[in-house]
């Protein structure tokens, strides 16, 4: 692909029928990605929720879109940070995925996350 061809991608509005993005409400990015997550076990330093991949999150391969993956690793691994009587959790400073599989519309994912020795540790699996 050419440069002209890629930055037309990276640019092309998605399709004419679209809702114009700068009207879409005000953080509704978590609310998007976390809609249908459960909390399995909730403990200190320890959380475990499950989520059934929905079509809104997968990307053009139709699987889950990885940044909904790195999404949801932040968030969750945010809370896990409140449940040891953290009052603030911070930002991010870097996360780490390694995507070892697809996930596809209607997969369920199991979302692990734990306190570790150097903050917050993920796995999610199938």
């Amino acid at each position: 692909m050419d440069l002209d061809s890629v930055k037309r991608y990276l640019e092309k509005d998605c399709n004419e029928n679209a809702m114009n993005i700068d009207g879409m409400p005000f953080k509704f990015f978590e609310p998007f990605v976390m809609q249908g997550l459960r909390v399995d076990l909730l403990e200190p330093g320890r959380i475990i929720c499950s989520m059934k991949v929905p079509p809104r999150l997968l990307n053009t391969g139709d699987f889950l879109h990885g940044g909904a993956t790195a999404t949801l690793v932040d968030i969750v691994g945010s809370a896990v940070i409140y449940t040891v009587g953290a009052p603030v959790t911070g930002v991010s400073v870097e996360i780490n995925v390694s995507y070892l599989d697809a996930a596809y519309a209607g997969c369920y994912l199991v979302i692990t996350l734990r306190i570790g020795a150097l903050g917050s540790e993920a796995l999610i699996r199938m």
